[in-house]
């Protein structure tokens, strides 16, 4: 009896939190449907910043002699694998910090604590659904990127997959570090415009050669992310050694950057910040 009680309820916690997912998700697709310009234009300016560098470049090859894209070879495929993990990162990174600031500014920031999920499971939530929404608009920008450069890289769905959704994570326990401090300081906007300069170094570390760097964020997913697209290896061919490494960055720093911003949020309830913006 006790046996399916336990059952019972372990089966109506998850559908109560598969329903806390979906709400989550239609919310922010009615959202993006009600502020559809903004989402395009969002989408124009990663493309045509891209595009600015990428012609720009290609330009220069040809004025000293080069080729155009031919010239830049494998640095153009590094650059449009980095690209695109750049634009994933930088929209799940920023995503939550945002979205606390929002709540603040609407008022409704107290109201998740009432919430019968627990102002915990409802972060949780919302970074999974931007981690999917990410991993949209990293697609979206990398299908321009192919057709503008004519450079198709290689995209198997089983590895990138899952080395993409690991990265992103190791940056979301950064953003739940500046979502907490956000809670108690509030406006962090040109601390947190610092962190895409930050990200471009992270992303771009993997060339500096040195393995202790593998242990900082996005780091061994985009040396692991630049391989599996440029050449086409798959999940299963890299080392253990690798796959722990990105699975443990993974970890910790989710981890790490969850219990932070649990800690912030008892800080900014004690002093009474949780409704101010």
């Amino acid at each position: 009896m006790s046996n399916a009680k336990a059952s019972g309820g372990t089966s109506a916690r998850t559908a109560s939190v598969g329903l806390l997912l979906w709400t989550v998700l239609r919310m922010n697709f009615l959202l993006l449907a009600r502020y559809k310009v903004n989402f395009a234009a969002q989408i124009l300016g990663i493309y045509l910043f891209f595009a600015i560098i990428f012609f720009g470049g290609q330009a220069a090859v040809e004025n000293v002699g080069g080729s155009g894209a031919g010239s830049l070879g494998s640095t153009l495929d590094a650059f449009i694998v980095g690209w695109f993990l750049w634009t994933m990162a930088q929209t799940a990174y920023f995503s939550l910090s945002r979205e606390v600031t929002q709540e603040s500014r609407w008022g409704t920031l107290e109201q998740l604590y009432m919430s019968p999920h627990g102002f915990g499971t409802i972060m949780i939530s919302k970074v999974c659904v931007n981690i999917f929404l990410s991993l949209i608009l990293g697609m979206l920008i990398l299908a321009l990127m192919m057709v503008s450069t004519g450079r198709y890289l290689a995209f198997d769905v089983i590895s990138i997959l899952p080395i993409a959704l690991l990265t992103l994570m190791s940056i979301v326990g950064i953003g739940f570090i500046f979502a907490g401090l956000t809670l108690i300081y509030k406006k962090l906007d040109s601390v947190s415009q610092l962190m895409q300069f930050v990200i471009i170094g992270l992303i771009a570390a993997p060339s500096a050669g040195s393995n202790l760097l593998a242990l900082l964020p996005l780091v061994q997913g985009s040396s692991m992310m630049q391989v599996a697209m440029r050449d086409g290896v798959r999940l299963w061919e890299f080392s253990l050694l690798e796959i722990g490494i990105l699975c443990g960055t993974a970890i910790f720093y989710s981890v790490v950057g969850y219990m932070v911003f649990q800690f912030c949020a008892r800080v900014a309830r004690s002093r009474g910040l949780m409704g101010q913006y």
